[in-house]
């Protein structure tokens, strides 16, 4: 977790440095998939990779010039990744997922590059995404549901016309999304969330 508060240290100091220095600040809209998967302490519970969605508004602040800044979100996202779950005759079962109230929070580099800022320019962003569970659903019965899934995302993109964004990213589960509470393995299977998650956002 230290690497999570060092991070979100960082991210605070630049919202500082952005609020003395006449920074750019945007709100927009945003929505994109998440492809998720489970990993688990026995590799043998590696569940497969299930296709979900977020949607949320975000606010942008961004240093002039130098194109240092950090990004916030509010999402809504709903995750398919799910441990395999059969029925009597050894069919998977289809699971519908988890619900999530998502915040991202990015330190953003916006590339200057002037020739051709106006119509495209790249940017990487990294940071915390804190997860709030809000489902009651239980993955399985042996598998209890953690109320906040943390992750450290990575990632960049391009930004279109001076409005348009669409980037990837891949977020890194940094606590245990699920606890295992069946009765074998002394509650030792535990598992974390891996997503790619590609968006593409609108700033006013």
């Amino acid at each position: 977790m230290n690497i999570i508060k060092r991070g979100a240290l960082v991210l605070a100091l630049v919202l500082a440095v952005a609020s003395t220095a006449s920074a750019q600040f945007r709100f927009g809209v945003r929505a994109g998939i998440q492809t998720s998967s489970l990993h688990f302490d026995k590799s043998t519970f590696d569940s497969s990779n299930r296709v979900g969605f977020t949607g949320g508004v975000m606010a942008e602040f961004t240093v002039p010039v130098i194109g240092i800044g950090a990004d916030l979100g509010v999402m809504y996202a709903h995750r398919n990744s799910a441990v395999p779950v059969y029925d009597a005759n050894g069919t998977e079962v289809d699971r519908k997922g988890l619900d999530y109230i998502e915040i991202p929070l990015n330190l953003k580099w916006r590339i200057n590059i002037p020739v051709v800022n106006n119509i495209i320019r790249p940017y990487l962003f990294t940071g915390p995404s804190f997860a709030f569970l809000a489902s009651k659903r239980a993955i399985t019965d042996a598998f209890k549901n953690k109320s906040c899934d943390v992750a450290w995302n990575v990632g960049g993109g391009v930004e279109l016309l001076k409005h348009l964004q669409v980037g990837a990213s891949y977020g890194f589960g940094m606590t245990k999304a699920f606890d295992y509470v069946g009765i074998t393995d002394n509650g030792q299977i535990n598992g974390r969330t891996r997503c790619w998650t590609i968006t593409a956002a609108y700033l006013f």
